[in-house]
């Protein structure tokens, strides 16, 4: 039989299998062995031990797709990355950390900017930047119901990773999306304008025989993925109708003369912003290695 593991915690891990039936799973000590590790997301091979219980063991891990380490998870189709115009506050340095390592393992990324009714102008701001990047982006709003019609299209047919910081509204876009998920919700820190962390665990909710959301704990840090400052350029999309037309084949697009990113990112033709946020990590990156 086989299945997709939905869920791992203490060391059990629970899949669901091609009958729609959930069963709860060891690994096997092989596994150990061979230093692999089930996943969520993995589709496995597993034996019932018990009909009645829903007990069984996984025997085989199958091929992935694709491996993230944070959140840990496989086969994902496409990431939803869910940030809040207002309450908390978005940090846009902590988006541009996720697309590139979304962007690192060739996960297409859909920005979703939540509690658009609290502050219209600054989602209308973030749609601009990130829609001039090459992003999908989405005004959302589970007040109003902007955007949850045309996310559910995005979704349909496919494993999307949920993922952003807490409190802006991940579990309640889950239960408006998936009633049956009956995700716990939480408010937002007047203190520190930071959510509570409600999902604790990553797990993959069904939402159709096909379709597939995978619930995130809440982050508020990324760290850079462990790679050369060089490397970065190529996960901004936005650069790459120019990279070809600098003087420098090996050009950082920094201090270089006739660069074709940094002109037009200086006539505006490369959002300001986001060249900004390139500098800056090129910099982390480069003093990383440096230390």
């Amino acid at each position: 039989m086989t299945g997709k593991i939905i869920k791992g915690v203490a060391g059990f891990y629970y899949v669901y299998t091609e009958s729609c039936k959930e069963v709860e799973c060891r690994a096997r000590g092989i596994f150990r062995n061979r230093n692999e590790k089930p996943l969520v997301g993995d589709n496995v091979e597993l034996e019932i031990l018990d009909e009645k219980t829903g007990t069984g063991n996984i025997t085989r891990l199958l091929k992935r797709r694709n491996e993230l380490i944070r959140p840990a998870a496989a086969n994902i189709d496409q990431a939803a990355v869910i940030f809040a115009a207002a309450c908390p506050s978005p940090n846009r340095g902590l988006l541009d950390r996720f697309l590139i390592m979304m962007e690192r393992e060739n996960i297409k990324t859909i920005i979703c900017i939540n509690k658009s009714d609290l502050e219209e102008k600054t989602a209308a701001c973030l749609k601009r930047i990130y829609t001039g990047a090459g992003y999908e982006v989405l005004i959302m709003s589970m007040v109003t119901g902007a955007g949850i019609a045309r996310l559910k299209e995005l979704l349909k047919g496919k494993t999307t990773i949920l993922a952003g910081p807490s409190g802006v509204g991940k579990s309640t876009l889950t239960n408006q999306i998936q009633p049956g998920a009956r995700m716990e919700t939480g408010q937002v820190s007047e203190k520190i304008q930071r959510g509570r962390h409600t999902t604790r665990h990553t797990e993959i909710i069904p939402v159709d025989e096909e379709t597939f959301l995978l619930d995130t704990p809440g982050f508020s840090s990324l760290y850079l993925p462990d790679m050369d400052k060089e490397e970065l350029k190529e996960y901004f999309p936005e650069f790459a109708p120019y990279a070809g037309q600098c003087r420098f084949g090996g050009c950082a697009h920094l201090e270089e003369p006739d660069c074709a990113v940094k002109n037009a990112a200086g006539i505006g033709l490369i959002g300001a912003e986001r060249y900004e946020s390139y500098r800056q990590m090129y910099e982390e990156l480069k003093n990383k290695k440096r230390y």
